[in-house]
This record gives structure tokens, sequence and C-alpha cells, in this order.
């Protein structure tokens, strides 16, 4: 089954369906699925999320490595998209509170930003990163049940969003309900380093990707 037919089934047998994205480019399937469900008249932007927990997981693992900390609780928020530069991890609003120097913030991020390669070299081409992937897969799925029963629950997700002025889609940490996006938290207070890194490495590689999306469909 191709994924068109898939956004074309949800479309038409159940429209109000929660729906986590993780087809990659996700940067740009996101904006796909939701002119997909526009044209058919049946768009709700709150009910879909790009999966973008990968990232989530990754920068937890790799702060909680350096500081000594358990990784079950520690939370770094991840903003942005969810391919290279876009991956911007928020290293500033850590939880527990952590302290880097500039040049390990810079060393720490940009591991993050290219940890699926990370994973391939390993692997010497043989594969990706699947475990790791499945792992956020099923992270985002439980949060999603969760909020179905009723509980809200934090989670980053790539939605269609205004939390930044220049992008109708951008992932931040939202609370979850039944009904899918109850709050979106936003981007926060940054960093003059996550200000930069924001304004220069994600904004417009985000911007093209999200068109190139919208034009995917617009010549359907």
């Amino acid at each position: 089954v191709s994924t068109q037919s898939t956004w074309l089934n949800v479309a038409e047998v159940c429209p109000e369906a929660l729906v986590g994205v993780i087809t990659n480019p996700v940067n740009s399937t996101v904006p796909v699925f939701c002119e997909v469900m526009k044209k058919a008249g049946k768009l709700n932007a709150a009910k879909i999320f790009g999966v973008t927990t990968l990232d989530v997981l990754r920068a937890n693992t790799f702060v909680a490595e350096a500081k000594g900390l358990a990784v079950g609780n520690t939370n770094v928020p991840v903003i942005g998209g969810h391919a290279g530069t876009t991956i911007l991890p928020l290293l500033s609003q850590a939880t527990p509170p952590v302290s880097f120097t500039p040049e390990e913030v810079e060393k720490l991020t940009v591991r993050i930003q290219n940890a699926g390669t990370e994973v391939v070299d390993a692997k010497a081409g043989a594969g990706s990163a699947t475990l790791s992937m499945a792992q956020a897969a099923y992270r985002f799925v439980s949060s999603l049940l969760k909020a179905l029963q009723g509980t809200h629950t934090v989670e980053c997700t790539y939605i269609q969003s205004k939390a930044h002025k220049d992008l109708d889609y951008f992932a931040t940490p939202v609370v979850l309900g039944p009904h899918g996006v109850v709050a979106d938290l936003g981007i926060g207070k940054l960093t003059p380093y996550e200000e930069k890194s924001l304004a220069e490495g994600v904004v417009a590689e985000l911007k093209s990707s999200i068109e190139k999306g919208v034009e995917f469909v617009a010549k359907l």
C-alpha cells in the first residue's frame, strides 16, 4: 500500500483519527498529509503529528551520559524540524538543569543533529536506526493512548503551528489530550547560541521543506 493511498484512506474512512506521521522526510510529509486532508475537506490539524521523538530520546541520552544522570529522569526539549540542522535541542531548557561550555553545547548539538548518520556509520552502511526509531514510535503512541484515555501528556512533535512567525509547521513541546493538541507550549526563552541556530540553521531549510510538501499536493 502506498503512502499516498494511506493518506486518502484516512481522509475517507477515519478523518477524526489521531495520526502520527513517521515517514521521512517528516518536515515535508506532515505538510503533505495536512494538505491532502484539506483537499478532502477533513483537516483537523490538532490531530496530525510529525513524530520527532527520536530526536528527544537522543538528546536525553547524550545529556544524561555527559552529566551522569538517569536517562529516564532527563528531558531535553527539541524544536524545529526532524532533519539535520532543523533539529534544535534546547540544552538550556533541560530538566534537570545542566550546564555546558559553549564548545560542549555546539559539539553536543551537532551530535544530536547527526546522530542518524552516526548509527549508519557504526553499522558500516548495513542499516540505520531501526530499534531506536521503534522505541520513539512506541513512546509517542503510548502518549497518544494515555491522552485518549484522558491523561494529558507532553511530547515534542512537529505540527501545524504558530510557534514561529515565519513557519507554518514547527516542532515544540505540546500538551496532548483526547482530541489531539490541547496546548502548544512554544519555544520558550533561548540562549544566544540557540537563537542563532534557529535563525541560521532551522528557518530557511524548514521553510523549503514545507513548501515542497505543499507543492507536491498541489500537483496531485
